[in-house]
């Protein structure tokens, strides 16, 4: 690891703070080194506020040492007046000349334009460093930037013998799989996205909140499939405590409710491309999608999905729905309790 790397290994380390809080921003962190020595450091909190590269210059000491610094930040720096004013403009005005970027932002108002401004200025800029772990990081945003469609994460827990639920729910509520552990931390991955969406089955059987009541984060919009209009009215999605939005073929029987947004859409060929869509439409940047089998299985056929998160408890079922059918590129994979975890990226 050269000295480049190292320090945007930091920045990377610091952006990742800001996971599900930034929205619709990246998360950035930026450090900067006086004599190969961290003098300053600061990472992008949340969307409206200050990015990463004023609050690592705030974090400076003695400003007179910006001139002799580097400043390294693992996302370009901005060009344009958003909510605050361009972060390449902030550097210029702090007399610091040296800058190494991570990889190019790929936001049309910004990609290479901060750069420019930069080597305009007289500053020498180095790019590209670290730049997949970068891009990696960000990878929500890449995804809707270069893609114009969410990025999409395919989560479910199935039983030993590949069951995802029972063939028969008497009540109206989750048949738990996975253990606690567990459970916390896909509310934890919750707060991470934008959005959560389930199918009509899913909606009716188990009643979800589709909320993070397990963990301390924001809920992410509810997004449900329901072709027909049959889900209950008085089901917890709409609560109207949360955003939600409903796909439907009857939108002429849509009803008016506090929080709740229906979106017609024609099911069949290309329903996972209809809703990718509408959910751009929406600036929804990553949506989680959990169950049911129908659904998962939809977004799988069409090939329009980006990770799969895939629990297996230490159950069996013996009968019931089964679990989807996929392949995809194993890329982690550990035990919590006596659940196991894999985690797949759609290559």
């Amino acid at each position: 690891m050269n000295i480049h790397e190292k320090y945007i290994k930091r920045c990377i380390q610091l952006a990742q703070n800001g996971i599900g809080t930034t929205y619709p921003n990246p998360m950035v962190g930026s450090v900067i080194v006086h004599e190969d020595k961290i003098i300053g450091e600061g990472w992008h909190r949340v969307a409206g506020e200050p990015h990463a590269e004023v609050l690592a210059t705030r974090s400076v000491k003695d400003e007179s040492l910006l001139k002799h610094c580097t400043i390294y930040v693992s996302l370009e720096p901005c060009s344009h007046y958003g909510k605050t004013p361009p972060c390449s403009d902030l550097i210029i005005a702090k007399g610091i000349k040296r800058v190494v970027i991570g990889s190019v932002d790929p936001f049309a108002e910004v990609s290479g334009r901060g750069i420019k401004k930069l080597l305009d200025a007289g500053c020498e800029v180095q790019v590209g460093i670290l730049e997949k772990e970068g891009q990696w990081l960000n990878r929500r945003f890449f995804t809707f930037h270069q893609q114009k469609r969410p990025y999409i994460i395919l989560k479910w827990a199935q039983s030993l013998d590949a069951f995802i639920a029972p063939e028969k729910q008497e009540k109206r509520e989750p048949v738990w799989i996975t253990n606690p552990h567990s459970n916390q931390l896909v509310h934890k991955w919750r707060s991470e996205e934008q959005g959560i969406l389930v199918g009509t089955q899913t909606a009716v059987a188990d009643n979800p909140r589709l909320n993070t009541r397990f963990w301390d984060g924001p809920d992410p919009v509810r997004i449900v499939l329901d072709r027909n209009l049959r889900i209950p009215k008085d089901s917890a999605l709409f609560d109207g405590s949360v955003k939600t939005i409903v796909f439907t073929e009857d939108i002429e029987k849509a009803f008016g409710h506090k929080n709740l947004i229906f979106e017609g859409i024609k099911f069949g060929r290309e329903l996972p491309e209809q809703i990718c869509e509408v959910l751009y439409r929406h600036e929804i940047q990553s949506v989680i999608i959990e169950g049911g089998a129908k659904t998962l299985q939809t977004f799988i056929d069409s090939g329009l999905w980006d990770e799969a998160r895939v629990f297996t408890g230490n159950n069996q079922l013996r009968n019931g729905v089964k679990a989807p059918g996929f392949s995809g590129k194993l890329i982690s994979e550990r035990t919590i309790k006596n659940d196991n975890l894999k985690i797949y990226i759609n290559d």
